[in-house]
């Protein structure tokens, strides 16, 4: 009976090592962890708890190493993902294979991302040791088949990574492993906990490439203040851009009415997410999500000139600045790459006729992105409240003229296209007369003129939003068009 007893203690405490040997994704014979390592490892071996409430935050910038978090195979659907020391030392986005390099096994040891030549020629669960061809050594794979691995960017994965493991291709002798993956969906790393919360971009992180000449970029951070253009300070955690162009100038006009555009505009863009997998059973898709933009607008421009009339009905289009960021928010353990493509432009559509000199000053704030409910499905979200007045006007002649400063944002996670949305404030001055008027009532001639504020805000909802695990869509939805304009000063004139 004593014997009995022994054999299935050993047998017990064997269990228990082995496992905890597998959750570490350590090699059987790796030394002791340091006590950093051991202290991501303690974080990693936390259980997930359901459905919890995750923060929203900026993932870790600088030296501090964005961490991965990988889902299990066997708690897929039922927790969230963990913490993991684990990275994505590279990654082939054509052939879905990559190489998982285990964390350091001793002190001043580097992650090794060259696997052994041993190879498996069928999917291996991380379970079954691998020969690693070293005196007889054992090694085990640091991710098993059907693991989920969430990862910022890596090399060859500059939009990061979120790939289920479908097959151990290769293991070295430290765990690291050769891998091939599948794309898979976000509901299979956060499980049935719920995150809200938006997250400002760092303007010093967006990359701008300038399209016409006469651009110049200003930013302004947390600790790290840079002055705008004549010494204008921005708030921190804004983006501004300055701008002066020349606009094609409608035929036979007079030398003086040449056309030109000139402004600048400032934005303080935030990432917003949310995620809601209470309710849902396993492999489900959640119950809600949002994913979209928010922010601060500010700009403040001027019109001058006889712009030329438009081209078969369709306005002059001016891009004059393009921004790209890959920003990394972590969503508790997760970390979610986020693809934010912002396109400057202005925009006039003018019938060639009227003159004008009218400059606009505008603030407000915005919200576009893609709401999921069971209930509705995917819906489009658009709103902006802007206020704005006119620094100086002037029209002469008749016609009319629209010109906007716009911004076309395009959201997405780990590379797909989410939501496209066009926000595009706007003034418009139409002369049914010849006059010449201003702001404060003065002209000459004979007529009337008015001068009009406006914001037109529309997009697109894309098929990627699946990525949040969501029902796919065949078609593209409609953001929801919001045109909204008031009056800003009008006149009656004559001499």
């Amino acid at each position: 009976m004593h014997k009995l007893r022994a054999h299935a203690l050993v047998s017990a405490l064997s269990t228990v090592t082995v496992a905890a040997l597998l959750a570490t994704g350590c090699s059987a014979h790796s030394p002791a962890p340091t006590s950093e390592t051991a202290a991501s490892t303690a974080e990693a071996s936390k259980p997930g708890t359901g459905e919890e409430q995750l923060a929203v935050v900026s993932a870790p910038t600088g030296d501090v190493a964005t961490p991965t978090a990988v889902a299990a195979a066997n708690t897929l659907g039922q927790a969230r993902a963990r913490k993991s020391a684990l990275k994505v030392a590279s990654y082939d986005s054509q052939s879905g294979r990559a190489v998982i390099a285990a964390p350091p096994s001793g002190p001043g040891a580097a992650p090794s991302a060259t696997p052994s030549t041993t190879t498996a020629s069928s999917p291996v669960d991380s379970s079954t040791p691998q020969d690693a061809g070293s005196g007889g050594a054992k090694s085990t794979a640091a991710v098993a088949v059907g693991d989920v691995i969430a990862s910022a960017p890596a090399p060859g994965a500059p939009h990061g990574v979120l790939a289920k493991v479908t097959e151990i291709i290769d293991t070295a002798a430290n765990g690291s492993a050769t891998v091939q993956t599948e794309p898979t969906k976000l509901n299979s790393v956060l499980g049935k906990s719920k995150a809200d919360g938006a997250v400002p971009v760092d303007p010093s992180t967006l990359k701008v490439d300038p399209l016409v000449e006469g651009v110049k970029v200003s930013w302004a951070k947390t600790g790290d203040l840079t002055l705008g253009p004549e010494g204008a300070k921005l708030p921190l955690g804004n983006l501004r851009i300055d701008v002066a162009t020349a606009v094609q100038t409608a035929t036979g006009a007079p030398a003086s009415a040449a056309a030109s555009l000139n402004g600048f505009v400032q934005l303080a863009p935030e990432v917003a997410f949310s995620y809601d997998g209470s309710g849902a059973t396993t492999s489900s898709s959640p119950s809600g999500a949002f994913l979209g933009l928010t922010g601060e607008w500010t700009s403040q421009w001027q019109l001058k000139g006889r712009a030329a009339g438009t081209t078969n009905g369709k306005p002059i289009r001016i891009p004059f600045a393009e921004l790209h960021a890959d920003p990394v928010i972590q969503v508790g353990p997760v970390p979610i790459v986020v693809n934010l493509d912002l396109v400057c432009y202005f925009r006039v559509d003018a019938d060639g006729r009227v003159t004008v000199d009218a400059e606009q000053d505008l603030k407000g704030d915005f919200r576009v992105g893609g709401n999921f409910t069971w209930a509705k499905g995917w819906t489009g979200v658009s709103e902006s409240h802007m206020t704005d007045e006119p620094l100086k006007t002037t029209v002469t002649a008749v016609g009319d003229v629209k010109a906007a400063m716009g911004a076309e944002a395009t959201v997405g996670l780990y590379g797909t296209v989410g939501v496209t949305a066009d926000l595009a404030p706007y003034l418009r001055a139409e002369s049914d007369a010849t006059a010449e008027g201003s702001t404060d009532g003065a002209g000459s001639a004979s007529g009337s003129w008015a001068l009009y504020g406006g914001i037109d805000l529309t997009g697109t909802l894309n098929l990627q939003l699946s990525i949040f695990g969501t029902p796919i869509f065949r078609t593209r939805i409609p953001l929801g068009a919001l045109h909204k304009e008031w009056l800003l000063t009008k006149g009656k004139v004559s001499t």
